[in-house]
C-alpha cells in the first residue's frame, strides 16, 4: 500500500525510525469513534485501540491521537488486535480549550497542511469570529486560507466582503465561490494536491460539508438547509475524519465550532494582529495598557482611523480570554504539583511506618 498518498513524507519518517528499529507498524488516524479508532496502514484500512500505558501516561487529552495523526502500532497478543502506542511529532496541530474545561487542549486535527477557514455570505457572516478562527490556524502551524461560501446569496455585497476580510487577514488568500457551482471550486485546487492535507473549519451551516461532498465527487458527509430565521446551521458533521480525494489529496471536515475556545497563543495573535502589535510596540511605555498613557501610539491609530475600533476591541477581548485561560492553567500546574506532593508524602509516611 502507498502511505505517501496519505501524506507520509521524510518528517514523519524520521520521527518513526526510533519505532520502525523495534518493529512496530505505522499507520495514519482517519476517524475516532469513542475509544476505536480507524487508522490507514501499509495492510489497508483497520481498527486499533490506544494502550493502556499511552491513555495512562498522557498528560491530556492532547497526547493521544486525533485525526490526522500518524502512530506507532503493533499487534496485541494472538488475538491480533492491533493497539497504538505512540503519537509521533506532528508538523502541525489544530488546539482549542475543551468545553467545559479549566484549560485542557483538545487537538481537532493534526498533520494538516492547508486549513480552509469557510464562512457564509448570509446572516452569520462575521468577521469578528474569522479572527478567531485566524489566530487558531496561524498558531497551528498550517497555511490559513479564507473561503467566502454562499456568494450567490449576497452577489452584490460580495466584493466588498471580500475587501473585508483582506483587511482582517492580511496576506492571507481570499477566495470567493458558491460550494453549489462545481466549476467555482476551481479556486481551491492550488491547495489541494497529491499527499497534501487540507481541514475545513467554521460553524455551523456555512457549508463545509457541501464543499468536502463536491471535492471528493460523491456525498461523504451529509448536508442540511440552514435555519432561516438566523442562518445557523444544525451540525451536520457530528465527528472528524479524513477523507482521501480521488485526484489527490486529502480533507478533514470537522464538526461546527461556534464558541471557539481559544488557547494561549502568542503567534496566532502576532500574526493575526499584526498591525495593531505593530502599533503597540511603538508607544512610549514598554508596559502600555493603550488607555491614558502619554505617548500611546494605539490611542494615536484609532483617534486618526488608522486602526479599526471594532477590530481592536476584539483583539482586547481575545487577550484578556487567553490571561484568563492562562492563569487557570497556572492554578491547574499548582494544583497538581500540590496532589503530587501530598501522594509522595503519604508513600513516604507509609516506608517509615514499615521500617518503624
Amino acid at each position: 500500500m502507498d502511505l505517501e498518498k496519505y501524506g507520509w513524507n521524510d518528517f514523519f519518517a524520521e520521527g518513526f525510525a526510533p519505532y520502525a528499529a523495534e518493529g512496530y507498524g505505522v499507520g495514519r488516524v482517519l476517524l475516532q469513534h469513542n475509544k476505536i479508532y480507524v487508522l490507514y496502514t501499509e495492510g489497508g484500512e483497520t481498527e486499533a485501540e490506544v494502550t493502556g500505558r499511552l491513555r495512562h501516561e498522557a498528560a491530556g487529552p492532547h497526547e493521544l491521537p486525533a485525526v490526522g495523526d500518524w502512530v506507532a502500532t503493533r499487534a496485541r497478543g494472538t488475538d491480533g488486535t492491533l493497539m497504538i502506542h505512540a503519537v509521533l511529532p506532528r508538523s502541525s496541530k489544530f488546539s482549542r480549550k475543551m468545553p467545559w474545561s479549566w484549560a485542557d487542549e483538545q487537538v481537532v486535527a493534526a498533520n494538516v497542511d492547508t486549513v480552509f477557514l469557510v464562512a457564509g455570505l448570509d446572516g452569520d457572516y462575521n468577521p469578528r469570529r474569522i479572527e478567531r478562527y485566524l489566530i487558531m490556524a496561524w498558531e497551528s502551524g498550517a497555511r490559513p486560507v479564507v473561503v467566502l461560501n454562499k456568494s450567490d446569496l449576497d452577489p452584490e455585497g460580495a466584493a466588498e466582503r471580500v475587501a473585508e476580510v483582506e483587511g482582517v487577514a492580511p496576506g492571507v488568500a481570499v477566495v470567493l465561490l458558491s460550494a453549489k457551482h462545481d466549476e467555482q471550486l476551481a479556486q481551491l485546487a492550488p491547495f489541494v494536491g497529491p499527499g497534501l492535507t487540507v481541514a475545513l473549519m467554521g460553524s455551523s451551516g456555512v457549508g463545509k460539508s457541501t464543499i468536502v461532498n463536491r471535492l471528493a465527487g460523491a456525498d461523504m458527509q451529509r448536508t442540511a438547509e440552514v435555519r432561516l430565521g438566523d442562518s445557523r446551521g444544525r451540525h451536520t458533521t457530528t465527528h472528524r475524519q479524513l477523507i482521501l480525494l480521488p485526484g489527490g489529496g486529502l480533507v478533514i471536515d470537522t464538526p461546527g465550532m461556534r464558541e471557539l475556545q481559544l488557547l494561549v497563543s502568542e503567534r496566532g495573535m502576532r500574526e493575526t494582529f499584526e498591525e495593531i502589535e505593530t502599533f503597540a510596540a511603538q508607544c512610549r511605555f514598554t508596559d502600555c495598557r493603550h488607555e491614558n498613557e502619554p505617548g500611546c501610539v494605539v490611542r494615536e491609530a484609532l483617534a486618526t482611523g488608522a486602526l479599526d475600533p471594532e477590530r481592536y476591541r476584539n483583539y482586547g477581548k481575545m487577550q484578556r480570554e487567553m490571561e484568563e485561560t492562562a492563569a487557570r492553567q497556572d492554578q491547574r500546574l499548582a494544583q497538581e504539583r500540590k496532589e503530587r506532593t501530598k501522594r509522595l508524602t503519604r508513600a513516604f509516611n507509609k516506608t517509615q511506618k514499615r521500617k518503624g
